[in-house]
């Protein structure tokens, strides 16, 4: 039986590892998957909510580090772990997802005692180092023993970068395995109701939450007199991100909350609730990287407000456009949409639901030619 670690701390990690979690459970004669939640994400609404929405069970262990600067919270999480695996059992393997802080201090740990890592979502790249996920994607990818990418120009960008090729798996889109397994228990979401709107009602669906857009001043009064703009045109909802809301109350922008009756400020929402708005908005605006993903699987229309994207198959393939960050840029974009000139595009291969499936045939494989590996060493010792 294999000890695995899936490690979550951000609400995306949790969509990457609940499919995950189901399949290797599935194989319960060679798996013993465990999830180990670091608190990164320490706020109800955008962690116990998505648990209970994607039947995830409860962790095995919650190192509750909650927020904190980039060093100190990065710090807290590494201290953690490692005295959770010193104090137990020695996980065979040890998976993170994505680019957050929870991902690189769980690598760094596991390295250090001498346990694989697979990264699952490997490869993104922005090519843009201010971003803390940036700096988090390239070295976790460059530590790790198994590479399981969502895409073929992560294969690439992999490639560029000298990575051992046998290193690398094109697994596909595990993010879409949650969107397709959810799917219609979202389409019975009750949100529209909650929200009192019809519906057929049109409207635009905002997240923001990445510091460079939300921790200062000129560029968030920036983003929210867009939005404001745009809200004369068509309906606005906004799940706002508690980072955000902390940073229009503590910049003094808190007057948009109460004088723009156009935009429908709420609480972070569940799962099922924010697939709900997801497929049936007219169009979206977002700095998230899963939304530019998500969007393109429903042909939903993005508006990514970002210098860049590490998902430019989104842009390539998908439905997402990357806006310029000023106001005139933001707003005309919206317009083009509202009047009907809207970006078609396509599902990347492997984006299917099937993705989790093909990972455990991945660590069949690999565990497999790690044994033999091991028997013929001890086997030519003897």
């Amino acid at each position: 039986m294999r000890l695995i670690h899936l490690i979550v701390g951000a609400r995306p990690n949790f969509m990457k590892m609940a499919p995950l979690y189901r399949e290797l459970s599935l194989s319960s004669n060679r798996y013993e998957p465990q999830i180990i939640h670091t608190g990164q994400h320490y706020d109800e609404q955008m962690s116990k909510l998505f648990f209970n929405d994607l039947a995830m069970p409860e962790p095995s262990a919650y190192l509750n580090v909650g927020s904190g600067t980039q060093g100190k919270q990065t710090a807290r999480i590494i201290e953690r772990y490692e005295d959770l695996i010193l104090a137990g059992d020695k996980p065979d393997l040890v998976i993170v997802a994505g680019d957050v802080n929870s991902t690189i201090a769980c690598a760094l740990v596991a390295k250090k005692l001498y346990i694989p890592v697979a990264h699952l979502e490997a490869g993104l790249r922005s090519y843009d180092d201010r971003m803390p996920e940036e700096i988090n994607r390239v070295l976790t990818d460059r530590i790790s023993d198994i590479l399981l990418t969502p895409s073929q120009d992560a294969n690439n960008n992999l490639g560029k970068e000298g990575i051992n090729p046998e290193k690398i798996y094109f697994v596909g889109n595990i993010m879409i395995d949650s969107l397709v397994a959810h799917k219609e228990k979202a389409e019975n979401s009750n949100i529209f109701h909650q929200l009192n709107m019809l519906p057929n009602e049109k409207y635009a669906l905002v997240t923001l939450h990445r510091p460079s857009n939300v921790d200062e001043y000129e560029g968030l009064k920036m983003l929210l007199t867009s939005l404001e703009k745009i809200g004369r045109k068509i309906k606005i909802i906004f799940p706002m991100h508690p980072r955000t809301r902390k940073n229009i109350y503590e910049l003094g922008l808190s007057s948009i909350l109460n004088t723009s009756s156009d935009i429908l400020f709420t609480e972070p929402l569940g799962y099922l609730d924010f697939l709900k708005l997801e497929m049936n908005a007219k169009f979206i605006l977002t700095d998230s990287g899963g939304i530019q993903e998500e969007s393109t699987y429903f042909g939903v229309p993005c508006l990514t407000l970002r210098e860049n994207t590490e998902r430019p198959i989104t842009i390539t393939e998908g439905t997402n456009h990357l806006v310029d960050l000023n106001v005139e840029s933001i707003v005309n974009s919206a317009r083009e949409i509202i009047e009907g000139n809207v970006k078609k595009g396509k599902i990347p291969k492997y984006w299917d639901g099937k993705t989790a499936n093909r990972i455990v045939k991945v660590l069949d494989e690999w565990f497999e030619t790690r044994e033999e590996a091991t028997e013929n060493t001890e086997y030519t010792e003897k």
